[in-house]
């Protein structure tokens, strides 16, 4: 029987071992499928879940998260984009990640690296939070699938039962709701 999220923290906090192979049980599928929807490599993927666990094994405590998988796959997501920048520096790759950056293009920009970027980049994501709480349940979550996760549109349809027209539809609208939203909020885009 799987713990909850808040058994397996307690295990953390009380430095047992445990706690890595409770998270591995628990959220290694969805961590291993959002580290190779982003780098497209097995090996890869695998070792950024590793890196995963290891980091949540150093950062907590002291962190204490609320949802746990939302923490890891946090996690996992900045070592993966961490790797694909610089495996694609190496070797400018594409692959189902570059084309779900590719259709946020035109509904963000990069901050720029300067002093304010990161008060920038910390506004955009509080509005894009806010903006996702407006979208109903399946815009919402094939949204948060498709840019968060990396989950390609034909992993979208099979999860709604959906056709590609209707999962690239909803995206689209989504995007195109979601540069009104940051419009309205006055962050600039």
């Amino acid at each position: 029987m799987a713990l909850d999220d808040k058994a397996i923290v307690d295990l953390f906090f009380s430095r047992d071992e445990t706690a890595v192979s409770c998270a591995k049980e628990k959220f290694g599928g969805r961590l291993y499928k959002t580290a190779f929807n982003i780098l497209h490599s097995k090996e890869d993927a695998e070792e950024c879940v590793s890196d995963t666990l290891m980091k949540a094994w150093t950062s907590i405590p002291p962190t204490r998260p609320d949802m746990l998988g939302a923490y890891l796959a946090k996690i996992t997501r900045n070592l993966c984009l961490n790797k694909y920048n610089a495996n694609r520096a190496a070797k400018r790759g594409g692959g189902e990640y570059a084309i779900a950056l590719g259709e946020l293009e035109d509904t963000l920009t990069k901050p720029a690296d300067r002093p304010e970027a990161a008060h920038e980049a910390k506004t955009i994501t509080a509005a894009i939070n806010v903006f996702l709480t407006t979208l109903n349940k399946p815009a919402r979550v094939a949204f948060v699938l498709r840019y968060f996760h990396g989950d390609s549109v034909a992993d979208i349809c099979q999860r709604f039962d959906m056709s590609e027209s209707k999962v690239k539809s909803m995206l689209f609208r989504t995007r195109n709701k979601l540069r009104k939203h940051l419009e309205k909020e006055g962050v600039s885009i």
